[in-house]
Parts: structure tokens; sequence; C-alpha cells
């Protein structure tokens, strides 16, 4: 009897013997769904996550300075980049979803016509002001698509480039202020509280994002590590993402 009771209190401990803090490294342009399955896995597993977002256009740099995490999200490319460095497990590589670039203005304002090249190029030339993240893989795209459109003189005295990681500047938080009167941002971004999503670029000038996941070489929790990424990728995952405008590779 004694001995049976002593296991039961051994099985009650196990779940929290065996959580474990792992620290994400994530470019910013999928953060919402990120965060959101962030939270749902630490309440599922019991396991703590340490999210830190850095912009996709630096991600290059962090990875080579020698940034520590467990796992890291990023465009596949850069994943498959640091494979072969030997910073990334290559067997715990997996495609999370795709995105593409989306402009977002103030709750309640009227939206302007984007839904065509033509309407696009009228949209920027008559915004006052335009908020875009210059470490950013979406704002580096919007940047160089004002050269195609021909209108980078025109538009760019409007232009306000914001910094990732700074505290009530992203690009986002300027426009909610009404500091910025459109944000250029990956698609997912443009979903957030006291803005309106005006909707994805025209097809023609998109800059798709595939973003992946996988696990460090260094991890300190390589087996938690890898229960995130699987939970990120899983079929369950897919809804998440399909609420912020992005394509999930579950269902591609």
């Amino acid at each position: 009897m004694i001995r049976s009771l002593a296991l039961v209190a051994f099985l009650l401990q196990l779940p929290a013997a065996i959580a474990a803090d792992i620290t994400v490294l994530s470019a910013g342009g999928i953060r919402p769904p990120l965060e959101e399955l962030a939270s749902r896995f630490q309440r599922t597993t019991s396991h703590k996550v340490a999210l830190r977002f850095v912009g996709g256009a630096t991600m290059k740099e962090e990875l080579q300075k020698g940034a520590a995490f467990d796992v890291v999200v990023a465009e596949g490319n850069v994943i498959d980049e640091f494979i072969k460095s030997g910073r990334i497990a290559a067997r715990s590589r997996a495609d999370v979803a795709r995105a593409g670039v989306g402009i977002g203005i103030r709750a309640g304002g009227a939206k302007p016509d984007i839904a065509s090249v033509d309407a696009l190029r009228r949209a920027l030339l008559d915004a006052k002001s335009i908020a875009y993240s210059k470490e950013g893989m979406a704002g580096q795209h919007f940047v160089g698509l004002l050269e195609r459109l021909g209108i980078a003189n025109e538009v760019k005295p409007k232009l306000v480039a914001t910094v990732t990681n700074e505290p009530g500047r992203a690009t986002f938080d300027l426009v909610r202020r009404g500091e910025a009167e459109l944000g250029v941002a990956a698609i997912a971004t443009v979903f957030t509280t006291g803005i309106d999503v005006v909707g994805p670029i025209p097809k023609e000038l998109q800059r798709y994002i595939d973003f992946a996941a996988a696990t460090g070489t260094s991890a300190k929790e390589p087996q938690a590590a890898a229960a995130f990424v699987q939970f990120i990728t899983a079929p369950a995952a897919a809804s998440v993402f399909k609420a912020k405008a992005m394509e999930p590779a579950a269902q591609r």
C-alpha cells in the first residue's frame, strides 16, 4: 500500500519534473499566430516558451552572431543555410506556413482600393504617411516595390521606417496612434487590435515568405524543442494560421 501511494505521488509530480523552458527565435512576420500557438503549447504540455522576435532580414545576422535558441522559425532558405553550417538540426526541419505582404489602416478609417496594380499605386501616392519595418522581409520587398511601380521618389518622403524590437514603435503601433496612415507588413501582423486589414497587395506584386521551423544542434531542451516544432506544424495548428491570412504548410 505504501509503495502504491509512493508511486501515485511520483506520477503526479512527473509532469512538473519533465517540464522544460525553451527559447524560440523567430522572424517577426509570423508573430501573431506563433504567439497564440506558443500559448496553447504551454497550456497543453506545461513547458514554458520564451519567444524572441527579430526582423526577418536580420535573422541571418542574429544566427551568425551566435544567438541562443532551442527552436528557430525563419524563412526556409535561412534555415537551410544554417543547416549547412551545423547550427540547425537537418532532420528537425519542417515547413510551417506561407505569408504574403499586406496593408492595414487605423480601425474605422476609409479603406483605400489596392485590388489592382494601378489602384495600389494610386493608394500609395495618395497616402500622407506609410509605416514599414526596415528589418522585415516584407518591408524590404515594399521598398523595392516602390521602384518597380516607378513612384519611389514621390513616396520616399512619406515613409516611416520602424524597428521590430523597439517598444511602442512597431509598424502598426504607429498606425494605431495615427502617426502613419498606412502600414505595410507581412499579412499576419496586420491582424492586430485597433487595425483594419485592407488586404494583401496584388498577386503580380506579391513576395511570399515561406516560414520553416527547426531545432538547434545546441538546443538545451531538444525534446521539448522538437515537440514545439511538431505542435506548430500539426494539422490542428492550421486554423490559427488561416485566421491570420497565412497558408499553413499542413494543408498545402
